[in-house]
């Protein structure tokens, strides 16, 4: 693809980064920033910017939040005694969509992978089993996609709580094997959540 400015071929590069964008659709997104009034283009730049300098992830849970603690874990009418371990903040917007959930999260950051060099501590896995050895939380809730890697990542949780007094679940298998969360329907994902099955029933299918 030739350009006609070097400036304008780096802003192609750097937005072709960007899952599922190719250079054609970058090429096109650029030009489109291009015919847009100055002071909206800049409205972009700095709301990215600011994204990246103020961005948290709450204390408790790990989720993506603008404070310490998010406003899921600061809202006092959530049940606390229960804990949804999913793998990230999109699959937390996905459980809230259906309604069906008033309990706490638990956001991993991932699943473990060896094909992709992720392994357990590279994940908020320990903060995990702390937060449950702690005994203030009466069930966990496994909620990761039903892939290869979500399964892992349920059995390894799953064998570090033995011996703990907790109570371990799974969303309902509503959702297709090998599917991602986040892209289930919220009637679908909301009765997985609602008809979730005792975890070591998951083992024996």
């Amino acid at each position: 693809m030739d350009f006609s400015s070097k400036l304008l071929e780096q802003a192609v590069a750097e937005m072709s980064q960007l899952p599922g964008v190719g250079k054609r659709t970058a090429l096109r997104l650029v030009l489109h920033l291009l015919r847009q009034p100055e002071a909206q283009t800049q409205q972009l730049t700095e709301a990215l910017s600011r994204l990246r300098k103020d961005i948290k992830l709450c204390k408790n849970c790990h989720n993506i939040s603008d404070t310490e603690v998010c406003d899921i874990c600061a809202n006092p009418n959530r049940i606390r005694e229960i804990v949804c371990v999913v793998e990230d903040i999109r699959d937390v917007m996905a459980i809230e969509n259906t309604s069906q959930y008033r309990g706490l999260y638990h956001v991993l950051g991932g699943k473990i992978s060896p094909m992709d060099g992720i392994g357990p501590s590279q994940l908020n896995i320990r903060s995990l089993v702390e937060k449950v050895k702690q005994g203030e939380i009466e069930e966990i809730i496994f909620a990761l996609s039903s892939t290869l890697e979500g399964d892992t990542t349920n059995f390894y949780i799953f064998k570090q709580l033995e011996g703990v007094k907790v109570k371990t679940s799974t969303i309902a298998r509503g959702i297709s094997v090998g599917d991602e969360l986040e892209y289930a329907d919220e009637v679908t994902l909301g009765r997985s959540i609602t008809n979730r099955v005792p975890f070591e029933n998951s083992l024996k299918n």
